[in-house]
């Protein structure tokens, strides 16, 4: 997926949960702390993938992972790492 494409489906995210947000009554608040969580567990994500090579640790920088991090926090990461040791035992 190249930049632009997901640059535009992180634009349609952002304005798609702000609409719901104004439907839902207000909890805009809310969403975008889980946003900015996301975000950050992206972020984090990417430091991994750089990082991580060297120590073996691999994981993909992807939506359905940041927000797994951006929710869970250091738990969802470490969930993250262990379901991957799982998957290539």
């Amino acid at each position: 997926m190249t930049a632009v494409r997901t640059g535009l489906l992180a634009l349609i995210a952002v304005l798609a949960l702000s609409a719901g947000a104004k439907l839902a009554g207000g909890k805009l608040k809310l969403i975008f702390k889980l946003l900015l969580n996301s975000f950050l567990g992206l972020l984090l994500l990417a430091a991994l993938d750089l990082l991580g090579d060297p120590l073996g640790l691999d994981l993909g920088v992807n939506v359905p992972n940041a927000l797994i991090v951006g929710v869970l926090g250091i738990p969802g990461f470490a969930l993250l790492l262990i379901l991957r040791w799982f998957v290539h035992m």
